[in-house]
């Protein structure tokens, strides 16, 4: 079994995940520029064992999918064909980044840093896999 990556998809920026081999522990790992983002993943699956990718599910608070949907469902049909060998999977990313925010602050990482855009998606990004990986323990997925 490999590891879980989780992607928090960005227009400009991609905050990226994965856990420990046992599938225990979320880390941030990377944030990406997107154009990129298919290159690092593909070079990332060369070096590494990935069995599942989740995907940030962007929605509003009404449940309906947000502006930025319009981008990720392409993303998921391309990782889908890209690598059919893997699990690629939805998760509600509502609420990650004042998560983010928040972990940051109680964390004590100074002003200027909480303005790192890149930090807050990685840690984004960390937030939906751990949030993915406690549904799944729980038998809620």
């Amino acid at each position: 079994m490999g590891r879980i990556l989780a992607i928090d998809y960005g227009t400009k920026r991609t905050g990226i995940a994965v856990s420990d081999p046992l599938r225990i522990i979320a880390g941030g790992l990377e944030t990406v520029e997107t154009r990129g983002l298919e290159r690092w993943l593909a070079a990332y699956f060369a070096r590494e064992e990935v069995s599942t990718i989740v995907v940030g599910k962007p929605m509003r608070m009404d449940g309906s999918p947000s502006d930025t949907w319009r981008y990720v469902e392409p993303l998921v049909a391309r990782l889908r064909r890209a690598w059919p060998d893997k699990e690629v999977t939805l998760y509600d990313e509502r609420f990650t980044s004042v998560l983010a925010h928040r972990a940051m602050l109680d964390s004590g990482i100074g002003r200027m840093a909480r303005r790192d855009r890149a930090l807050v998606d990685k840690i984004s990004a960390t937030i939906i896999l751990q949030s993915y990986m406690d549904s799944a323990a729980r038998g809620v997925l």
